[in-house]
């Protein structure tokens, strides 16, 4: 309870932080703000181009089905690669003045959240363009998804971002675990593909519920199974505790370690 009066208190570096984060992340470059967009859209290109024209599938909508998946997924992967390295770029602000340190990886995780609130623009302008349509009943569920993903995120960040400041190895290999998470995530391909055998292992994947909800919302047109959730929620929760627990131990060390 402590920890949260003090992150409480401490609410407004926060918000800071993530303006700060949101406004350099492209800055010096001459599209700005603009590649928050970009990106998405560049990668929803190649994607699309391999799948429908090389290795083709036979999704209807190949273009919406994979974008309504990739960018959920975006954000959580930046959450814990990028977000795993968050305290050791802060090194210097560590050094200098004292604030409760869970502020960075919130922060992070945070503005990444938001970056993927601002590409669901970029959705909803593909869904209304190409006709799909939305269903609006449907939709009230979409914040519920969300919390559960930045949850998920939030908690493996602080856990990886504590243990990286220790063991600098971390970073990179969480790049190649979330490589092979993507593909072992119902993202590129449907779940029905999925030999029925390897089905209870592939339920274990929280990300795997979290997408099927997306999808379901955002192409499906479908009210989701939000008890599906209920495995990826409680995952959140307990990665959420382990990451605050860890997190609190391990900090008190941080300014000499970096």
């Amino acid at each position: 309870m402590n920890n949260l009066k003090e992150l409480y208190a401490y609410r407004q570096m926060i918000f800071s932080l993530v303006k700060k984060d949101l406004r350099g992340r492209y800055k010096g470059s001459v599209l700005g703000f603009l590649w928050t967009f970009i990106n998405p859209l560049l990668q929803l290109v190649v994607y699309t181009v391999v799948f429908s024209f090389i290795l083709k599938t036979n999704i209807e909508r190949y273009y919406l089905y994979l974008f309504v998946a990739l960018i959920p997924w975006i954000f959580f992967s930046s959450s814990i690669t990028v977000g795993a390295a968050s305290v050791v770029a802060q090194k210097d602000l560590i050094k200098k003045i004292y604030f409760p340190r869970m502020v960075i990886p919130i922060s992070y995780v945070t503005s990444c959240f938001v970056n993927m609130l601002l590409c669901f623009i970029v959705i909803f302008a593909v869904i209304i363009v190409s006709g799909a349509g939305v269903n609006f009943v449907a939709l009230l569920t979409l914040p519920v998804i969300m919390i559960v993903e930045y949850v998920l995120a939030l908690g493996m960040a602080m856990l990886t971002s504590a243990i990286t400041v220790y063991f600098r190895d971390l970073e990179h290999i969480l790049g190649i675990v979330s490589m092979a998470w993507m593909y072992m995530t119902p993202i590129m391909y449907d779940k029905s593909i999925v030999p029925e055998r390897l089905m209870p292992i592939f339920n274990l994947n929280p990300m795997t519920h979290v997408i099927e909800c997306y999808r379901a919302v955002l192409y499906s047109k479908q009210i989701p199974d939000l008890t599906s959730l209920l495995s990826a929620a409680g995952l959140g929760i307990f990665f959420l505790i382990l990451g605050g627990l860890v997190f609190n131990k391990l900090q008190k060390r941080f300014a000499e370690e970096l």
